[in-house]
């Protein structure tokens, strides 16, 4: 084989295994769905667009806007990402990563994959507009979006994604949850969410890890992402 073709081999299978991983992570199986956990019932609807709540709403996103510093935009982009690995800066430990932790990493794809089933449902049914939709006043510094507001599936799954993980590294239980309710707030910071947004997606974020600890896939899986984990980083 020439060297033009071991290359060409080499490269094919790399877009092949990168394929595979981005493949499997979109097919992640949730924990549980809005069959299950129907935050139409569970939550109250959001504040409607003439109210004296979004306006106050509004009016705290505006001031935000003004006095944001760089660095508080640098955290609200790179917190757009919705895995668990913006997890790392409390973690602190360079073995904290995707190829470390396979099974970590597919239990999580499940976790997150949860917040999606339960959450946008919910949005679709309440329709809330984002900020920047609602007055062009906002001017927001991450990506846009037109899907529902209410509430923040980024504060959900941040949330969830902190209880689970807590519950893993129990003696970083604290700065996890710091770290859980600053990746919900930086989207008011980002300028895509009213503070209500999230607020109800801390209470869903709780909601849902309260439900699927119950499950025996979960708490299977739960126990063998714990061991990978803890053993990895030498706990």
């Amino acid at each position: 084989m020439s060297r033009l073709s071991r290359i060409a081999t080499l490269c094919f299978s790399i877009l092949i295994a990168a394929t595979t991983t981005v493949l499997a992570e979109e097919k992640a199986k949730p924990f549980a769905d809005a069959s299950e956990i129907n935050l139409l019932a569970l939550l109250p609807p959001p504040p409607s667009a003439d109210s004296a709540k979004m306006q106050a709403e509004l009016g705290e996103i505006l001031t935000i806007q003004v006095t944001r510093t760089p660095e508080m935009e640098a955290r609200a982009k790179a917190d757009v990402e919705e895995n668990v690995w913006r997890f790392s800066d409390v973690v602190a430990n360079p073995k904290f990563t995707r190829e470390n932790l396979p099974k970590f990493a597919a239990f999580f794809d499940r976790v997150v994959a949860t917040e999606g089933a339960v959450v946008d449902p919910a949005k679709d049914v309440w329709k809330r507009p984002r900020p920047h939709l609602y007055s062009d006043l906002v001017k927001p510094v991450v990506p846009l979006s037109k899907s529902g507001s209410y509430p923040s599936g980024h504060t959900t799954v941040g949330t969830l994604m902190g209880i689970v993980l807590s519950n893993m590294l129990p003696e970083k239980r604290d700065p996890i949850m710091q770290r859980a309710w600053a990746y919900g707030w930086n989207r008011v910071i980002g300028g895509i969410h009213y503070p209500s947004d999230i607020e109800m997606g801390r209470i869903s974020g709780t909601v849902i890890a309260q439900t699927i600890m119950t499950h025996d896939d979960f708490k299977a899986e739960f126990e063998a992402a714990k061991t990978e984990l803890r053993t990895t980083l030498g706990l």
